[in-house]
């Protein structure tokens, strides 16, 4: 096991492996670390043991080799399964500026990460990274939902044009003998929010809450979405009774 640090903003998932000891897996990927630096350290976590209620988990780190991740945080990690085999599939996030543009002023200032998809495979330890035309601009803190061989991700915030678009774009991955496919389809419906939480309800349902609409503005409504197929549909939930503290607070 390996020692793994306290990271704010990593991009996590959980992975099912094929053995029964790797039943419960967590995949953990970039971050800042508490020195304020930026992780490009990928770490899996799993379930040793459940006992007397107690919980051990083992925590390896994982090397990569090809094109590798720059160290990032604010991403999205997900796994997704195609033809029997995994990857995970990183994209988005903020990273720092490249040290031979950094200044005096600027030396902490940070950047969207281009808006390349990388497929990891944690089996062999190599990632591929991918440019699809349809992801222009980086993002970072969107909400990704993973089913099968399919990625969607949604809303977001660009650093530098500061919007959050109503983003919708679905991600499929073929993982066939040879190279894989990676296609992006942009898709209507989407809305705009960045830093959300996201809840699986069910293994078709999931649902949005919190986030950012603006800069200074909290998003107060909730999303149910829900996929069937190769649909996703996104609806308005009943607003919950939230509290004066939810309501005035400024996070």
């Amino acid at each position: 096991s390996c020692y793994l640090p306290p990271l704010r903003y990593p991009a996590t998932c959980t992975f099912k492996g094929s053995l029964e000891s790797e039943k419960q897996q967590y995949i953990i990927h970039g971050g800042k670390t508490p020195n304020n630096e930026l992780s490009d350290k990928i770490y899996v976590m799993s379930v040793v043991c459940k006992n007397n209620k107690k919980v051990t988990f083992r925590c390896t780190e994982k090397d990569l080799v090809g094109d590798v991740p720059e160290a990032r945080y604010g991403h999205s990690i997900d796994m997704v399964y195609s033809r029997g085999k995994s990857v995970g599939v990183v994209f988005g996030g903020r990273s720092y500026i490249p040290s031979a543009q950094r200044t005096t002023e600027k030396w902490n200032s940070v950047a969207d990460c281009l808006p390349h998809i990388f497929l990891v495979d944690l089996e062999f330890g190599c990632s591929t990274s991918y440019i699809l035309p349809e992801l222009q601009d980086g993002l970072s803190f969107h909400v990704s939902i993973a089913r099968n061989d399919t990625i969607y991700i949604l809303g977001g915030h660009s650093l530098a044009n500061n919007i959050r678009p109503a983003n919708l774009y679905r991600i499929r991955v073929d993982l066939p003998l040879g190279s894989p496919a990676v296609n992006c389809t942009v898709l209507p419906g989407g809305i705009s929010v960045s830093s959300a939480i996201l809840t699986q309800t069910n293994s078709d349902e999931f649902v949005i809450v919190g986030g950012y609409q603006l800069e200074n503005q909290k998003r107060m409504v909730c999303n149910i979405i829900s996929l069937e197929g190769n649909k996703i549909e996104i609806r308005e939930m009943e607003t919950p009774d939230w509290t004066p503290d939810i309501k005035h607070s400024k996070l």
